[in-house]
């Protein structure tokens, strides 16, 4: 599933995510609880307005 994320971006691209559209739905991200990187990826573990916590993971190859 694709899901689009808005960041905040300070002094490194794509550096907080603030928001992301899963469907047509956008959630608001309300708390960043994590966050990672693998080999060729990055991981947040987030908690959204919808109450509901999502693991997002940004292929750093795919752009």
């Amino acid at each position: 599933m694709k899901i689009r994320v808005v960041c905040y971006e300070g002094y490194r691209a794509e550096e907080t995510p603030r928001s992301f559209t899963l469907g047509d739905r956008r959630l608001e991200v309300s708390s960043v609880l994590d966050r990672w990187r693998g080999q060729d990826d990055e991981y947040v573990k987030l908690t959204a307005s919808d109450g509901n916590l999502y693991i997002l993971r940004y292929d750093r190859n795919a752009d």
